[in-house]
């Protein structure tokens, strides 16, 4: 099977969240899995081209694209995902891509993802490469379905070329106005209140998406469910309920050659499910760098995460006394909001013996506190897939999270009727349903037996990119199967 991949960002060239994660980790499983797979992403500054040995497709300069009235020239480059043959084509074009960020409130958003669209196909016609699937993911690659079906549809390489779109975030939807439509070189005749391309009287890349893609899915099957309701929908959920037996949801996987408590080379020993002592190993040293005391029997819970609303930190604001009166440290990385940045601060400040925070990113650390930690705490109030839950199952550092998305599909709550749990979760988005599971993690940790049984029920999980793989091929056949000439 032949599948293009398009992404607005792709690991290790540019990544700004999950979705880079996805496009330099799933195209590598599906090659493994047999697919010829191409994957495409904008060249931006950020990208060296010396450091990630690109190269300039000759044949491929100063390609001309018309945005609405003017023409705008794209180059070619090419190289490889790391440790693997999947070609990556990069879309070059300054005028649009070379910014201080990948995304941008600028005025020219709409043109720069038009452009990296229309660069797409034309590229893929210059290729002579007619892909069974073209794989988008998000509002930034969402009128490459409509493009195929209205502007290119006189092209018979793409006659059987279906696509599917992947929704990591229904809350990014590409909104902009009417002159977006002239701007991707579409008629204003299909533009028209509650049409496919109109929502709440702006032009929406994602709703267009949606409505001419074979195929839909998101990063968990519960987030699948979650985004057909107005609670999760975004304004989008009357959009989705047209094609609700055309959503489907897939776990992210995970790098476990990155992410395995195994070979990580991050850690100061690595251990398996049947060496659990060298865990404790790993507390001990991450204790000593945060300047905390050590014990077997007091246990740390880990936090890293950007800090924002949807991360559901703000139902430890009331109730943090209480929490902080429990025998807990607790280890914090991350950033983002002030207001959330400065009472994890306080908070270390206010209990120097119990709690370090650390504001910013450090890759090591992050490595280090999923290992080192008993615990890891997620209360998001939405989470699309989540990565760092699963990351601490196979580190056997146990997950309390609220069950929401990925985290619900992932995260198995551990109880007295159901002993196969392999973390903690509450459904109520309050901070006394926080404090109460947290409460009954601390308690189980005491009962060493029933803790290990549950950190070795995670270690066992399988989120290996390989089976999510298999199940997207699945749906390239349903989306194959879908085809809408």
């Amino acid at each position: 099977m032949k599948i293009c991949f398009a992404a607005s960002e792709c690991f290790p060239f540019v990544k700004t969240g999950g979705l880079g994660d996805v496009a330099g980790s799933l195209p590598k499983a599906l090659a493994e899995e047999g697919c010829e797979v191409k994957v495409f992403v904008p060249l931006y500054s950020g990208i060296k081209t010396i450091d990630h040995n690109l190269n300039l497709i000759n044949e491929f300069q100063d390609i001309p694209v018309n945005i609405g009235d003017k023409t705008v020239n794209f180059n070619v480059w090419y190289g490889t995902l790391p440790d693997s043959e999947v070609e990556v084509y990069f879309i070059d074009c300054p005028v649009y891509f070379h910014r201080e960020m990948p995304y941008t409130n600028d005025t020219d958003e709409d043109e720069r993802f038009i452009l990296f669209q229309i660069a797409v196909i034309e590229t893929l016609q210059r290729l002579e490469w007619a892909p069974d699937i073209i794989h988008c993911n998000d509002w930034q690659t969402s009128l490459i379905p409509v493009l195929l079906k209205i502007s290119y549809k006189w092209d018979k390489l793409f006659e059987n070329t279906s696509v599917l779109l992947s929704i990591h975030n229904i809350g990014y939807q590409g909104r902009f106005s009417s002159e977006a439509i002239y701007n991707a070189g579409l008629s204003y005749e299909l533009y028209y209140p509650e049409g496919p391309f109109e929502l709440e009287s702006s032009f929406c890349f994602l709703k267009a998406g949606i409505l001419f893609s074979e195929i839909i899915s998101t990063v968990s099957p519960s987030y699948a469910k979650e985004i057909q309701t107005s609670e999760f929908g975004a304004g989008m959920e009357g959009v989705l309920e047209t094609r609700k037996d055309d959503i489907y949801g897939v776990l992210n996987g995970i790098d476990t050659n990155i992410w395995n408590p195994k070979k990580d080379k991050f850690i100061p020993v690595n251990y398996t499910s049947k060496s659990l002592k060298k865990k404790i190993q790993c507390k001990q040293e991450l204790l000593k760098e945060a300047e905390l005391e050590f014990s077997e029997n007091v246990p740390v819970i880990g936090i890293i995460s950007r800090f924002a609303g949807q991360k559901g930190f703000d139902l430890m604001f009331p109730v943090i006394h209480e929490l902080m009166s429990l025998n807990i440290q607790i280890l914090i990385l991350g950033s983002g909001e002030n207001k959330t940045e400065n009472f994890f601060r306080e908070l270390a400040l206010a209990y120097p013996q119990k709690v370090n925070t650390y504001i910013g990113y450090n890759n090591k650390l992050a490595h280090f506190i999923t290992a080192g930690c008993d615990m890891f705490l997620m209360p998001s109030k939405y989470e699309p897939c989540g990565l760092n839950q699963m990351y601490s199952l196979n580190y056997g550092t146990v997950p309390i999270v609220r069950k929401t998305g990925g985290l619900a599909d992932t995260v198995k709550d551990y109880h007295e009727f159901n002993e196969d749990g392999n973390g903690f979760s509450f459904e109520d988005d309050t901070p006394f349903a926080l404090l109460s599971t947290i409460k009954r993690a601390v308690d189980i940790f005491g009962d060493k037996k029933i803790w290990n049984k549950i950190i070795l029920k995670g270690m066992k999980e399988d989120f290996s990119w390989k089976h999510s793989a298999k199940m997207y091929m699945d749906l390239y056949k349903k989306a194959q199967a879908n085809h809408i000439n």
